[in-house]
């Protein structure tokens, strides 16, 4: 994995984080929680979800690592409250 790649994983992890600190009630864990949790959403968005969103590229990988990351901050909250 070359020096680029690691940085754009890193940049859609935190852009997926933030987005999803946003859409639930969390409002984020500052930037590098946002970067573990967006790309933590990334990965499990690609086991779960490969080739599921009609959309491809830059903005296709953002909604998926998104929807990964809500459902990652959905089950951080759910552990929180325990």
């Amino acid at each position: 994995m070359s020096i680029e790649s690691l940085f754009v994983i890193l940049v859609i992890g935190t852009v997926a984080g933030w987005l999803a600190g946003r859409l639930t009630n969390g409002g984020g864990f500052g930037l590098a929680g946002n970067a573990i949790v967006g790309v933590a959403g990334a990965m499990l968005a690609g086991f779960l979800l490969p080739g599921v969103l009609p959309v491809n590229g830059v903005t296709g990988q953002v909604i998926s690592a998104t929807i990964g990351a809500v459902i990652v901050v959905f089950l951080l909250q759910v552990l929180k409250r325990v």
